[in-house]
């Protein structure tokens, strides 16, 4: 009998891990902000808003049923486009390429997690007390640009700096692992807290289309291995197949669309816990939990079943079953199926989704809030 692969069966168990954290973090960071309360002062001055820029973010247009639709379509032609350069052209300049655009674009994105994790420690009442620097360009009374940073905010861009500067002065042989995870998994947070589903019904459309998508190019050509394993640019983790973490086996990867699509899902069921619960600091998670340890359990048996038949699998085969299952037992069970499918996650508009001690609710259609209606009026005069 073989013995046990313990080298292996740890590279799993990290990948796991990150992509688990990963979707936990960027689901909450998916959270709306907090109301503030209206300032019935008379001051209007250009500083009067206490608002970060960081915290205007859930005006982001939400992808609708009709987007989701697109997205295997889109998918394919990107796909198979990179597979053609790489095939006819090679596989080095687009590399070359790609590395200086991800580098570029991992500066802003580790900034912004770091940020994130940073406030996170900190806690919200402590990080409001740190100075809010602010910079207007203003022409007349007109505000053209307005960006307003805290000071640890701006502490930190230097910090950001230094993945990107190492994993694009690497040899494209030898670019360190560490360095492109934490590349992905800011990419991977960023896009979970900003790219929104609008609804279940918007996310089981995604996720039906893309497990048929992943089924296809993955078993039916050799498209997607060629371009995953051709690409050294981190848009997918990796962790060394070694417990002392040696690379010499080679790594076990799993691409970030494997994480940010039902990933998006996921973060959908925590925003309607968070709505059900009247945006409540803290509140009951059912949903969450059960899409989440859906996600986990589908990992898990992707990756056994890859172990056992050592051949690449379409991870979307099983994580998109498994978190509509989820979704659909949970409502079931709390007979809230019907009320979960009919909600509409609105980024200007929220629609209140009351519960009850029993964990069903209800949708209060007399009771609509407005939450950014203001934001359109939010240019400000300079006081003469």
């Amino acid at each position: 009998m073989a013995s046990t692969d313990w080298d292996l069966i740890s590279s799993y168990a990290g990948l796991l891990c990150l992509a688990c954290l990963s979707i936990y973090a960027g689901a909450h960071g998916s959270l709306p902000a907090p109301k503030k309360q209206k300032n019935n002062g008379t001051d209007k001055s250009v500083v009067e808003s206490d608002e970060d820029d960081e915290d205007d973010e859930d005006a982001a247009d939400r992808l609708s049923s009709g987007d989701a639709w697109l997205f295997p379509v889109a998918g394919s032609v990107a796909l198979f486009g990179m597979y053609g350069i790489m095939k006819y052209f090679g596989k080095e300049w687009i590399n070359w390429i790609l590395a200086w655009y991800f580098s570029i674009a991992g500066v802003g994105s580790v900034w912004k997690s770091a940020a994130s994790l940073m406030r996170f420690a900190v806690r919200e009442e402590r990080w409001k007390k740190f100075d809010r620097n602010r910079v207007l360009v203003l022409k007349g009374p007109r505000e053209l640009l307005s960006v307003s940073l805290r000071t640890p905010t701006i502490a930190l861009f230097p910090l950001a700096l230094i993945p990107s500067v190492l994993f694009n002065t690497s040899e494209t042989n030898r670019k360190s692992a560490l360095i492109t995870d934490i590349l992905a998994l800011s990419f991977s947070h960023n896009a979970l807290c900003l790219l929104k589903i609008d609804s279940f019904k918007t996310g089981c459309i995604l996720l039906s289309g893309l497990f048929f998508y992943d089924i296809y190019w993955v078993f039916g050509t050799d498209v997607m291995l060629t371009v995953a394993t051709s690409l050294d640019v981190p848009i997918k983790l990796l962790w060394p197949k070694s417990l002392s973490f040696a690379s010499e086996r080679g790594y076990t990867l799993l691409g970030l669309g494997d994480i940010v699509i039902p990933g998006t899902f996921v973060a959908l069921a925590l925003r309607y816990d968070h709505a059900r619960a009247d945006g409540k600091g803290t509140f009951r998670k059912p949903y969450f939990y059960a899409t989440l340890a859906a996600y986990f359990t589908g990992l898990v048996t992707t990756m056994t079943v890859m172990h056992v038949y050592g051949k690449a699998q379409p991870a979307l085969l099983y994580l998109s079953p498994a978190c509509m299952l989820a979704l659909l037992g949970v409502g079931i069970v709390r007979g809230e199926l019907g009320e979960a499918w009919k909600w509409i996650d609105d980024g200007e508009m929220k629609k209140k989704v009351i519960g009850d001690g029993s964990g069903k609710g209800h949708e209060d259609d007399g009771s609509v809030e407005q939450v950014d209606g203001g934001r359109k009026n939010k240019s400000k005069k300079r006081v003469q």
